[in-house]
Protein backbone atom coordinates (compact mmCIF):
# COMPACT_ATOMS: atom_id res chain seq x y z
CA UNK A 1 0.00 0.00 0.00
CA UNK A 2 1.55 3.47 -1.05
CA UNK A 3 1.51 6.12 2.09
CA UNK A 4 -1.49 8.56 2.02
CA UNK A 5 -0.46 11.90 0.86
CA UNK A 6 -1.40 14.50 3.53
CA UNK A 7 0.40 18.03 2.38
CA UNK A 8 -0.94 20.83 4.17
CA UNK A 9 -1.02 24.13 1.82
CA UNK A 10 0.36 27.22 2.45
CA UNK A 11 -3.52 24.07 2.00
CA UNK A 12 -17.25 51.83 2.70
CA UNK A 13 -19.93 53.18 4.71
CA UNK A 14 -19.86 56.36 6.75
CA UNK A 15 -21.16 56.67 10.26
CA UNK A 16 -23.28 59.19 10.83
CA UNK A 17 -24.87 60.43 13.87
CA UNK A 18 -28.21 63.23 14.17
CA UNK A 19 -28.41 65.82 16.22
CA UNK A 20 -31.80 65.93 17.85
CA UNK A 21 -33.85 69.06 17.56
CA UNK A 22 -32.92 72.02 19.73
CA UNK A 23 -34.64 71.36 23.07
CA UNK A 24 -35.94 67.82 22.64
CA UNK A 25 -35.78 66.03 25.84
CA UNK A 26 -33.58 63.63 25.79
CA UNK A 27 -34.03 60.39 24.52
CA UNK A 28 -32.88 57.11 25.09
CA UNK A 29 -30.23 55.70 22.86
CA UNK A 30 -31.66 52.60 21.15
CA UNK A 31 -30.05 49.43 21.20
CA UNK A 32 -27.62 48.18 18.54
CA UNK A 33 -27.75 45.07 16.51
CA UNK A 34 -25.09 42.40 18.17
CA UNK A 35 -22.19 42.18 15.99
CA UNK A 36 -21.45 39.67 13.39
CA UNK A 37 -20.23 36.23 14.50
CA UNK A 38 -16.59 34.95 13.92
CA UNK A 39 -15.77 31.93 12.48
CA UNK A 40 -13.65 29.95 15.39
CA UNK A 41 -10.81 29.53 13.61
CA UNK A 42 -10.72 33.32 12.48
CA UNK A 43 -11.57 33.79 16.66
CA UNK A 44 -8.31 32.23 17.75
CA UNK A 45 -6.44 33.76 14.70
CA UNK A 46 -7.05 37.19 16.35
CA UNK A 47 -6.44 36.18 19.37
CA UNK A 48 -2.37 36.18 18.67
CA UNK A 49 -2.86 38.57 15.74
CA UNK A 50 0.07 41.05 15.74
CA UNK A 51 0.23 42.24 11.76
CA UNK A 52 -2.24 41.69 9.76
CA UNK A 53 -4.63 38.96 8.35
CA UNK A 54 -6.80 37.96 5.27
CA UNK A 55 -10.40 37.62 5.99
CA UNK A 56 -13.94 36.34 4.25
CA UNK A 57 -16.55 39.50 5.30
CA UNK A 58 -20.13 37.94 4.46
CA UNK A 59 -22.79 40.91 4.05
CA UNK A 60 -26.39 40.72 3.24
CA UNK A 61 -25.37 41.32 -0.24
CA UNK A 62 -21.92 42.93 -1.85
CA UNK A 63 -22.52 46.32 -1.05
CA UNK A 64 -22.64 45.97 2.65
CA UNK A 65 -19.34 43.92 2.47
CA UNK A 66 -17.76 45.92 0.31
CA UNK A 67 -18.93 49.36 2.48
CA UNK A 68 -17.65 47.27 5.86
CA UNK A 69 -14.14 46.86 4.46
CA UNK A 70 -13.91 50.65 3.05
CA UNK A 71 -15.35 51.77 6.26
CA UNK A 72 -12.77 49.85 8.41
CA UNK A 73 -9.77 50.81 6.30
CA UNK A 74 -8.97 47.16 5.41
CA UNK A 75 -7.53 46.44 2.22
CA UNK A 76 -9.93 44.62 -0.55
CA UNK A 77 -7.94 41.84 -2.03
CA UNK A 78 -11.27 40.18 -3.86
CA UNK A 79 -15.19 39.75 -4.30
CA UNK A 80 -17.58 36.82 -4.11
CA UNK A 81 -20.24 39.13 -5.39
CA UNK A 82 -22.81 36.40 -6.13
CA UNK A 83 -22.83 35.00 -2.69
CA UNK A 84 -22.41 38.96 -1.19
CA UNK A 85 -18.54 38.46 0.40
CA UNK A 86 -15.78 40.82 0.12
CA UNK A 87 -11.64 38.84 0.87
CA UNK A 88 -10.11 42.06 2.21
CA UNK A 89 -7.34 41.91 4.89
CA UNK A 90 -6.61 43.69 7.98
CA UNK A 91 -6.04 44.28 11.30
CA UNK A 92 -7.67 42.54 14.23
CA UNK A 93 -9.05 45.40 15.40
CA UNK A 94 -10.44 46.24 11.94
CA UNK A 95 -11.60 43.05 11.77
CA UNK A 96 -13.44 43.46 15.19
CA UNK A 97 -15.02 46.69 13.88
CA UNK A 98 -16.22 44.94 10.99
CA UNK A 99 -18.62 42.90 12.82
CA UNK A 100 -20.74 46.13 13.74
CA UNK A 101 -20.97 47.30 10.31
CA UNK A 102 -24.10 47.41 8.69
CA UNK A 103 -25.53 44.49 7.04
CA UNK A 104 -22.41 42.15 8.06
CA UNK A 105 -23.49 39.07 8.86
CA UNK A 106 -20.64 36.74 9.66
CA UNK A 107 -16.08 36.95 9.51
CA UNK A 108 -14.29 33.97 8.33
CA UNK A 109 -10.85 33.48 7.98
CA UNK A 110 -8.29 32.27 5.79
CA UNK A 111 -8.33 28.75 7.08
CA UNK A 112 -5.53 26.45 5.87
CA UNK A 113 -6.14 23.67 3.67
CA UNK A 114 -4.47 20.21 2.47
CA UNK A 115 -4.21 17.98 -0.45
CA UNK A 116 -6.15 14.81 0.06
CA UNK A 117 -4.43 12.42 -1.67
CA UNK A 118 -5.29 2.49 -12.88
CA UNK A 119 -6.95 1.61 -11.23
CA UNK A 120 -9.66 0.35 -11.52
CA UNK A 121 -11.90 1.45 -13.96
CA UNK A 122 -12.83 -2.03 -13.97
CA UNK A 123 -14.17 -2.51 -10.31
CA UNK A 124 -16.39 1.10 -11.06
CA UNK A 125 -17.71 -0.55 -13.73
CA UNK A 126 -16.80 2.66 -15.54
CA UNK A 127 -14.75 0.91 -18.51
CA UNK A 128 -17.43 -1.35 -19.33
CA UNK A 129 -20.24 2.00 -19.25
CA UNK A 130 -17.36 3.61 -22.25
CA UNK A 131 -17.62 0.47 -24.03
CA UNK A 132 -21.45 -0.87 -23.51
CA UNK A 133 -23.56 2.44 -23.07
CA UNK A 134 -24.77 5.29 -25.01
CA UNK A 135 -25.14 9.18 -23.83
CA UNK A 136 -27.92 10.95 -25.08
CA UNK A 137 -25.72 12.41 -27.80
CA UNK A 138 -25.34 8.65 -29.43
CA UNK A 139 -21.62 8.08 -28.21
CA UNK A 140 -19.99 6.50 -26.30
CA UNK A 141 -20.92 7.08 -22.62
CA UNK A 142 -17.46 8.78 -22.01
CA UNK A 143 -18.06 11.81 -20.87
CA UNK A 144 -18.07 14.02 -23.83
CA UNK A 145 -19.56 17.36 -24.06
CA UNK A 146 -18.94 18.02 -20.78
CA UNK A 147 -16.42 19.56 -18.76
CA UNK A 148 -15.09 19.27 -15.45
CA UNK A 149 -13.33 22.41 -13.43
CA UNK A 150 -10.34 20.34 -11.54
CA UNK A 151 -9.32 23.01 -8.49
CA UNK A 152 -5.79 21.80 -7.40
CA UNK A 153 -2.03 22.71 -7.71
CA UNK A 154 -2.43 23.02 -11.43
CA UNK A 155 -2.01 21.13 -14.38
CA UNK A 156 0.66 20.32 -17.23
CA UNK A 157 -1.52 20.19 -20.33
CA UNK A 158 1.41 19.02 -22.32
CA UNK A 159 1.40 15.82 -20.90
CA UNK A 160 0.73 12.79 -23.07
CA UNK A 161 -2.21 11.99 -21.05
CA UNK A 162 -4.09 14.71 -22.06
CA UNK A 163 -3.25 14.12 -25.82
CA UNK A 164 -6.93 13.82 -28.08
CA UNK A 165 -5.94 12.36 -31.64
CA UNK A 166 -5.62 15.82 -33.32
CA UNK A 167 -2.81 16.71 -31.43
CA UNK A 168 -5.10 19.04 -28.81
CA UNK A 169 -5.23 19.00 -25.32
CA UNK A 170 -8.07 18.03 -23.23
CA UNK A 171 -7.56 21.00 -21.39
CA UNK A 172 -10.00 23.11 -22.70
CA UNK A 173 -9.18 26.01 -20.34
CA UNK A 174 -6.01 26.97 -18.18
CA UNK A 175 -6.43 29.41 -15.42
CA UNK A 176 -4.33 30.26 -12.03
CA UNK A 177 -5.50 32.02 -9.04
CA UNK A 178 -3.54 35.10 -8.09
CA UNK A 179 -5.98 36.33 -5.35
CA UNK A 180 -3.16 36.65 -2.59
CA UNK A 181 -0.52 37.37 -4.82
CA UNK A 182 0.45 41.32 -3.45
CA UNK A 183 1.23 42.01 -7.42
CA UNK A 184 -1.91 41.42 -8.19
CA UNK A 185 -4.31 44.55 -7.77
CA UNK A 186 -6.62 43.28 -10.22
CA UNK A 187 -10.60 42.73 -9.05
CA UNK A 188 -10.86 38.95 -10.95
CA UNK A 189 -7.88 37.51 -10.41
CA UNK A 190 -8.66 33.81 -11.49
CA UNK A 191 -6.95 34.74 -14.93
CA UNK A 192 -6.35 32.50 -18.05
CA UNK A 193 -2.94 31.61 -19.13
CA UNK A 194 -1.34 30.25 -22.02
CA UNK A 195 -2.78 26.95 -23.11
CA UNK A 196 0.88 25.27 -23.28
CA UNK A 197 1.82 26.70 -19.30
CA UNK A 198 2.75 23.86 -16.88
CA UNK A 199 0.90 25.60 -13.87
CA UNK A 200 1.67 22.92 -11.89
CA UNK A 201 4.89 23.51 -10.35
CA UNK A 202 4.19 24.70 -6.67
CA UNK A 203 5.20 23.14 -3.86
CA UNK A 204 2.86 20.78 -3.90
CA UNK A 205 3.56 20.44 -7.80
CA UNK A 206 2.12 16.95 -9.21
CA UNK A 207 -1.06 16.43 -7.73
CA UNK A 208 -3.09 18.35 -9.45
CA UNK A 209 -1.59 16.77 -12.91
CA UNK A 210 -2.04 13.36 -11.78
CA UNK A 211 -5.45 14.21 -10.25
CA UNK A 212 -6.88 15.76 -14.32
CA UNK A 213 -5.55 12.71 -15.64
CA UNK A 214 -8.21 10.32 -13.22
CA UNK A 215 -11.07 12.34 -13.99
CA UNK A 216 -10.05 12.59 -18.23
CA UNK A 217 -6.96 10.71 -18.92
CA UNK A 218 -6.85 10.24 -22.77
CA UNK A 219 -6.40 6.28 -23.80
CA UNK A 220 -2.93 5.50 -23.76
CA UNK A 221 -0.73 2.71 -24.09
CA UNK A 222 2.22 2.90 -22.28
CA UNK A 223 5.94 1.82 -23.24
CA UNK A 224 5.71 -1.68 -21.52
CA UNK A 225 2.28 -2.31 -23.57
CA UNK A 226 0.21 -1.48 -20.79
CA UNK A 227 -3.00 0.63 -20.90
CA UNK A 228 -4.63 3.43 -18.68
CA UNK A 229 -7.29 5.55 -18.90
CA UNK A 230 -9.18 8.14 -17.24
CA UNK A 231 -12.61 7.66 -15.55
CA UNK A 232 -14.38 9.83 -18.79
CA UNK A 233 -11.88 9.78 -21.24
CA UNK A 234 -13.95 11.85 -23.71
CA UNK A 235 -14.48 14.88 -21.24
CA UNK A 236 -12.80 18.20 -20.92
CA UNK A 237 -10.82 19.58 -18.37
CA UNK A 238 -11.17 23.15 -16.93
CA UNK A 239 -8.14 23.61 -14.58
CA UNK A 240 -8.00 25.98 -11.79
CA UNK A 241 -4.84 26.40 -10.16
CA UNK A 242 -4.49 27.37 -6.77
CA UNK A 243 -0.98 29.26 -6.99
CA UNK A 244 1.86 29.10 -4.55
CA UNK A 245 -0.34 30.85 -1.64
CA UNK A 246 -2.66 28.21 -0.96
CA UNK A 247 -5.26 28.88 1.67
CA UNK A 248 -9.08 28.56 1.48
CA UNK A 249 -9.18 32.01 -0.31
CA UNK A 250 -7.39 30.66 -3.10
CA UNK A 251 -9.60 27.90 -3.63
CA UNK A 252 -13.13 29.59 -3.40
CA UNK A 253 -12.11 32.25 -5.36
CA UNK A 254 -11.73 29.42 -7.80
CA UNK A 255 -14.91 28.15 -6.81
CA UNK A 256 -16.79 31.87 -7.38
CA UNK A 257 -15.12 31.51 -11.07
CA UNK A 258 -16.85 28.54 -11.87
CA UNK A 259 -20.23 29.98 -10.60
CA UNK A 260 -19.77 32.96 -12.75
CA UNK A 261 -18.16 30.84 -15.76
CA UNK A 262 -19.57 27.60 -15.55
CA UNK A 263 -22.08 28.22 -18.99
CA UNK A 264 -18.97 29.38 -20.61
CA UNK A 265 -15.85 28.95 -19.81
CA UNK A 266 -13.89 29.62 -22.46
CA UNK A 267 -15.81 32.65 -23.27
CA UNK A 268 -19.46 33.56 -24.93
CA UNK A 269 -17.58 33.84 -28.47
CA UNK A 270 -16.45 29.64 -28.19
CA UNK A 271 -18.73 27.33 -28.43
CA UNK A 272 -19.89 24.49 -26.14
CA UNK A 273 -18.85 22.11 -28.92
CA UNK A 274 -15.26 23.05 -28.59
CA UNK A 275 -15.23 23.94 -24.90
CA UNK A 276 -18.41 22.33 -23.12
CA UNK A 277 -20.01 23.94 -20.12
CA UNK A 278 -18.58 22.83 -16.28
CA UNK A 279 -21.22 20.24 -15.27
CA UNK A 280 -18.49 19.53 -12.37
CA UNK A 281 -15.83 20.69 -10.13
CA UNK A 282 -13.45 18.70 -8.28
CA UNK A 283 -11.65 19.41 -4.91
CA UNK A 284 -8.90 17.48 -3.91
CA UNK A 285 -8.19 19.01 -0.91
CA UNK A 286 -9.48 20.36 2.71
CA UNK A 287 -8.46 20.95 6.48
CA UNK A 288 -6.28 18.22 7.99
CA UNK A 289 -8.15 16.29 10.48
CA UNK A 290 -11.32 16.72 9.17
CA UNK A 291 -13.39 19.77 10.88
CA UNK A 292 -17.21 21.00 11.97
CA UNK A 293 -19.55 21.58 8.69
CA UNK A 294 -19.93 25.62 8.83
CA UNK A 295 -23.21 26.43 6.53
CA UNK A 296 -21.80 30.22 6.96
CA UNK A 297 -18.76 29.49 4.86
CA UNK A 298 -17.97 31.16 2.07
CA UNK A 299 -17.02 27.32 0.62
CA UNK A 300 -20.54 26.19 1.36
CA UNK A 301 -22.29 29.32 -0.10
CA UNK A 302 -20.64 28.99 -3.13
CA UNK A 303 -21.20 25.15 -3.55
CA UNK A 304 -24.92 25.92 -2.97
CA UNK A 305 -24.89 28.38 -5.29
CA UNK A 306 -23.52 25.94 -7.84
CA UNK A 307 -25.66 23.22 -7.02
CA UNK A 308 -28.79 25.66 -7.80
CA UNK A 309 -27.76 26.17 -11.62
CA UNK A 310 -27.09 22.67 -11.80
CA UNK A 311 -23.31 21.98 -10.98
CA UNK A 312 -22.24 18.72 -9.14
CA UNK A 313 -18.96 19.66 -6.59
CA UNK A 314 -17.03 16.38 -5.27
CA UNK A 315 -14.96 16.48 -2.43
CA UNK A 316 -12.36 14.29 -0.94
CA UNK A 317 -13.26 12.79 2.38
CA UNK A 318 -10.02 13.30 3.75
CA UNK A 319 -6.58 11.10 4.52
CA UNK A 320 -7.07 11.26 8.59
CA UNK A 321 -8.47 7.36 8.92
CA UNK A 322 -10.20 7.04 12.19
CA UNK A 323 -12.45 4.31 13.95
CA UNK A 324 -15.94 6.55 13.92
CA UNK A 325 -15.27 8.01 17.54
CA UNK A 326 -15.07 11.43 16.22
CA UNK A 327 -15.68 13.06 12.33
CA UNK A 328 -12.54 13.08 10.68
CA UNK A 329 -14.05 13.91 7.44
CA UNK A 330 -13.65 16.92 5.30
CA UNK A 331 -16.07 19.19 6.27
CA UNK A 332 -17.23 21.48 3.08
CA UNK A 333 -18.41 17.49 1.60
CA UNK A 334 -20.75 17.37 4.40
CA UNK A 335 -23.38 19.53 3.56
CA UNK A 336 -26.33 18.15 2.77
CA UNK A 337 -27.72 19.99 -0.17
CA UNK A 338 -28.23 17.11 -3.09
CA UNK A 339 -25.41 17.33 -5.43
CA UNK A 340 -22.41 18.18 -2.89
CA UNK A 341 -20.61 14.34 -2.67
CA UNK A 342 -17.80 13.58 -0.01
CA UNK A 343 -16.21 10.29 -1.49
CA UNK A 344 -13.89 7.70 0.79
CA UNK A 345 -11.15 5.73 -1.01
CA UNK A 346 -11.59 1.95 -1.83
CA UNK A 347 -9.35 -0.40 -2.43
CA UNK A 348 -9.51 -3.07 -5.17
CA UNK A 349 -6.13 -4.52 -3.70
CA UNK A 350 -4.95 -4.33 -7.08
CA UNK A 351 -7.14 -6.56 -8.69
CA UNK A 352 -9.75 -4.83 -9.89
CA UNK A 353 -12.45 -6.80 -7.81
CA UNK A 354 -15.60 -4.90 -6.30
CA UNK A 355 -15.53 -6.45 -2.95
CA UNK A 356 -12.04 -4.71 -1.77
CA UNK A 357 -11.49 -2.63 1.72
CA UNK A 358 -12.02 0.52 2.81
CA UNK A 359 -8.12 2.38 2.85
CA UNK A 360 -6.65 2.43 6.14
CA UNK A 361 -6.16 6.24 5.70
CA UNK A 362 -9.64 6.98 4.17
CA UNK A 363 -11.53 9.67 7.00
CA UNK A 364 -14.32 8.05 8.86
CA UNK A 365 -17.20 10.00 9.94
CA UNK A 366 -18.43 10.06 13.86
CA UNK A 367 -20.38 6.66 14.07
CA UNK A 368 -22.90 8.41 16.00
CA UNK A 369 -23.40 11.42 13.52
CA UNK A 370 -24.95 10.13 10.03
CA UNK A 371 -24.49 14.15 8.59
CA UNK A 372 -20.55 13.26 8.64
CA UNK A 373 -20.65 10.47 7.15
CA UNK A 374 -19.20 9.89 3.11
CA UNK A 375 -21.40 9.51 0.39
CA UNK A 376 -19.62 6.61 -1.48
CA UNK A 377 -16.52 5.20 -2.34
CA UNK A 378 -14.18 5.39 -5.48
CA UNK A 379 -10.65 3.36 -6.39
CA UNK A 380 -7.69 5.99 -4.46
CA UNK A 381 -5.42 3.13 -3.51
CA UNK A 382 -2.54 2.46 -5.68
CA UNK A 383 -3.82 4.60 -8.36
CA UNK A 384 -1.41 5.81 -11.83
CA UNK A 385 -1.93 8.60 -14.06
CA UNK A 386 0.27 11.22 -15.31
CA UNK A 387 3.05 13.24 -13.66
CA UNK A 388 6.38 14.51 -13.87
CA UNK A 389 9.38 12.65 -12.06
CA UNK A 390 10.79 15.99 -11.18
CA UNK A 391 7.80 17.32 -9.11
CA UNK A 392 7.38 16.47 -5.59
CA UNK A 393 4.20 14.86 -5.31
CA UNK A 394 5.14 12.62 -7.92
CA UNK A 395 8.24 11.62 -6.14
CA UNK A 396 6.30 9.56 -3.32
CA UNK A 397 4.98 7.06 -5.82
CA UNK A 398 7.79 4.65 -6.29
CA UNK A 399 5.94 3.24 -9.84
CA UNK A 400 7.11 5.39 -12.56
CA UNK A 401 5.87 4.11 -15.69
CA UNK A 402 7.63 5.69 -19.29
CA UNK A 403 4.70 7.06 -21.59
CA UNK A 404 4.24 6.24 -25.23
CA UNK A 405 7.08 8.52 -26.70
CA UNK A 406 10.68 8.16 -26.85
CA UNK A 407 11.18 11.54 -24.47
CA UNK A 408 7.87 10.37 -22.41
CA UNK A 409 10.54 9.12 -19.47
CA UNK A 410 9.16 8.59 -16.18
CA UNK A 411 5.55 10.18 -17.09
CA UNK A 412 3.37 8.26 -14.94
CA UNK A 413 3.51 7.32 -11.47
CA UNK A 414 1.11 5.39 -9.01
CA UNK A 415 -0.17 7.71 -5.84
CA UNK A 416 -2.89 6.90 -2.97
CA UNK A 417 -5.32 9.07 -1.18
CA UNK A 418 -8.94 10.45 -1.33
CA UNK A 419 -7.09 12.16 -3.59
CA UNK A 420 -7.36 10.53 -5.94
CA UNK A 421 -11.02 8.61 -5.35
CA UNK A 422 -12.64 12.07 -5.56
CA UNK A 423 -11.86 12.52 -9.61
CA UNK A 424 -12.89 8.96 -10.16
CA UNK A 425 -16.48 10.27 -8.95
CA UNK A 426 -15.90 13.35 -11.07
CA UNK A 427 -15.58 11.90 -13.95
CA UNK A 428 -18.19 9.39 -13.55
CA UNK A 429 -20.51 12.87 -12.76
CA UNK A 430 -19.63 13.80 -16.33
CA UNK A 431 -20.56 10.53 -18.02
CA UNK A 432 -23.91 10.48 -16.00
CA UNK A 433 -24.68 14.25 -17.69
CA UNK A 434 -23.64 12.87 -20.67
CA UNK A 435 -26.74 10.44 -20.57
CA UNK A 436 -29.19 12.60 -18.70
CA UNK A 437 -27.76 16.80 -19.73
CA UNK A 438 -31.10 17.44 -17.84
CA UNK A 439 -30.43 15.70 -14.41
CA UNK A 440 -30.48 17.75 -11.52
CA UNK A 441 -27.74 17.33 -9.05
CA UNK A 442 -29.96 16.05 -6.82
CA UNK A 443 -30.73 13.30 -9.39
CA UNK A 444 -27.26 12.70 -9.91
CA UNK A 445 -26.98 11.81 -6.39
CA UNK A 446 -29.61 9.75 -6.17
CA UNK A 447 -28.83 7.43 -8.81
CA UNK A 448 -25.32 6.97 -7.75
CA UNK A 449 -25.94 6.15 -4.40
CA UNK A 450 -29.07 3.95 -4.77
CA UNK A 451 -26.99 1.99 -7.35
CA UNK A 452 -23.82 1.81 -5.26
CA UNK A 453 -21.67 -1.80 -4.47
CA UNK A 454 -22.86 -2.58 -0.96
CA UNK A 455 -18.77 -4.63 -0.11
CA UNK A 456 -18.70 -5.84 2.88
CA UNK A 457 -15.38 -4.45 4.40
CA UNK A 458 -15.44 -2.45 7.53
CA UNK A 459 -18.53 -0.92 9.39
CA UNK A 460 -21.88 -2.24 8.89
CA UNK A 461 -24.43 -0.95 6.56
CA UNK A 462 -27.34 0.82 8.06
CA UNK A 463 -30.31 2.22 6.48
CA UNK A 464 -30.23 6.54 7.17
CA UNK A 465 -32.48 8.90 4.70
CA UNK A 466 -33.57 6.07 2.54
CA UNK A 467 -30.20 4.36 1.59
CA UNK A 468 -28.26 1.60 3.51
CA UNK A 469 -24.99 3.37 4.52
CA UNK A 470 -21.66 3.74 6.68
CA UNK A 471 -19.80 5.50 8.63
CA UNK A 472 -16.96 4.81 6.32
CA UNK A 473 -17.64 3.85 3.42
CA UNK A 474 -20.67 5.51 2.57
CA UNK A 475 -23.25 4.00 0.79
CA UNK A 476 -20.86 1.79 -0.73
CA UNK A 477 -18.58 1.54 -4.18
CA UNK A 478 -19.91 3.65 -7.32
CA UNK A 479 -21.49 1.18 -9.90
CA UNK A 480 -21.21 3.69 -13.44
CA UNK A 481 -23.65 1.46 -15.57
CA UNK A 482 -26.09 0.59 -12.90
CA UNK A 483 -25.74 4.37 -12.40
CA UNK A 484 -26.43 5.17 -15.66
CA UNK A 485 -29.09 3.38 -15.88
CA UNK A 486 -31.50 4.38 -13.04
CA UNK A 487 -30.71 7.71 -14.25
CA UNK A 488 -31.95 7.63 -17.66
CA UNK A 489 -34.50 4.21 -17.08
CA UNK A 490 -33.01 2.90 -19.95
CA UNK A 491 -30.46 -0.53 -19.59
CA UNK A 492 -28.99 1.39 -23.34
CA UNK A 493 -28.38 4.27 -21.01
CA UNK A 494 -30.76 5.88 -24.34
CA UNK A 495 -32.24 8.67 -23.06
CA UNK A 496 -36.09 7.99 -22.83
CA UNK A 497 -36.39 10.54 -20.01
CA UNK A 498 -38.44 9.89 -17.25
CA UNK A 499 -40.65 12.95 -15.51
CA UNK A 500 -38.52 15.67 -14.09
CA UNK A 501 -38.51 15.09 -10.05
CA UNK A 502 -37.78 18.40 -7.97
CA UNK A 503 -34.31 18.76 -7.10
CA UNK A 504 -34.42 19.32 -3.59
CA UNK A 505 -32.26 18.71 -0.23
CA UNK A 506 -30.15 15.43 -0.38
CA UNK A 507 -31.58 12.37 1.84
CA UNK A 508 -28.61 12.97 4.62
CA UNK A 509 -27.52 9.27 5.07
Amino acid sequence: MNPSLRRTLAVGGLSVVTAGLLAAPAQAVPATDPPAPVQDFLAGQLGRLTGETTVLVHGTDIGAARAAVAATGMRLVTEFERIGVAVATGTADQIEAARAEPGVTYLEGNTPIAFTQETSNTATRGAEAVRTLRGADGGALDGRGVSVAVIDSGVDPTHPYFRNQDGSSAVVANLKSLCLVESDTSPDCVVEVPSSVDTDTVSGGGHGTHVNGIVAGRPTTLSDGSTLSGAAPGASLVSISTGAVLLIVGADSALNWVLENHEAPCGADVSAGVCPPIKVTNNSYGPVGGGEFDPNSATVKLQRALAAEGVVTVWAAGNDGGDGSESLTNPAGQDPTGGILSVASYYDEDTGARDGVVSEYSSRGAAADPSTWPDLSAPGENITSACRPYLPICAIGLDFRDGPGALDVGTFNTISGTSMAAPHIAGIVAQLFQADPTATPAEIEAALKSTAHRYADGAPYTAVGGYPTSFDKGTGLVDVVAAAQALTGSTEAQQTRRPARAGGPKNRR
